[in-house]
């Protein structure tokens, strides 16, 4: 029995980028295709099947520490976007202020699918989600060169909007205008989540 389910809902990439040196801009360049390889996006500064444990791992690891890299991309949603940006008193977001790899639309709630699905494209190349992104201060600091005055507006506005973190799973190419289609886990939600959580 397959442990993955399609679903009918389907989008839509609408933006593809890579962020190419953190040291000197989170900025993604825009790009009209890429090539998905098992290290993630080519010239992605974060790509590789590995990476430095960061503050979002400080409760598994001491930061430094070498783990899988499950956030070799961001994806994020058109539909929060539109909704952050009208938060936060704009008549856009460009994803390149947030270090974006992806911007799909036509998937409702897109920052809360189930961890492990997956998003196939046309290509048959596919993403696995590891989770909802968290956001930060950092994209708020590049709209604020942009946009004065702004900048501190987006932390606040993105909560529950900032997309997921994904890895490459399926190696092919995707380019803008792409369908893609959702696949999710086989598995009712954990009994025990709100325990958990506290």
């Amino acid at each position: 029995m397959p442990a993955l389910m399609p679903t009918k809902f389907q989008g839509r990439v609408v933006w593809l980028g890579r962020v190419i040196n953190t040291q000197e801009t989170l900025r993604s360049e825009t790009l009209p295709s890429a090539d998905l390889k098992f290290s993630g996006i080519e010239g992605e500064c974060h790509g590789g099947l590995t990476r430095p444990a960061c503050v979002r791992t400080k409760a598994q690891y001491p930061e430094g520490t070498e783990i899988r890299n499950v956030r070799q991309l961001t994806i994020l949603s058109q539909e929060e976007l539109d909704a952050i940006a009208e938060d936060m008193g704009m008549a856009d977001i460009d994803p390149a202020w947030l270090g974006a790899s992806m911007v799909i639309e036509g998937i409702p709630d897109f920052s809360h699918v189930p961890p492990s699905s997956r998003l196939q494209v046309e290509s048959g190349a596919s993403l696995a989600v590891d989770m909802e992104n968290r956001p930060c201060i950092y994209p708020g600091r590049e709209i604020e060169k942009d946009r004065p005055g702004l900048g501190p507006k987006f932390k606040p506005a993105a909560k529950n909007r900032r997309g997921v973190t994904a890895w490459v799973e399926r190696e092919g190419s995707v380019k803008v205008g792409d369908s893609v289609r959702l696949h999710i886990p086989d598995q009712p939600v954990w009994q025990m989540l709100g325990d958990a959580r506290g």
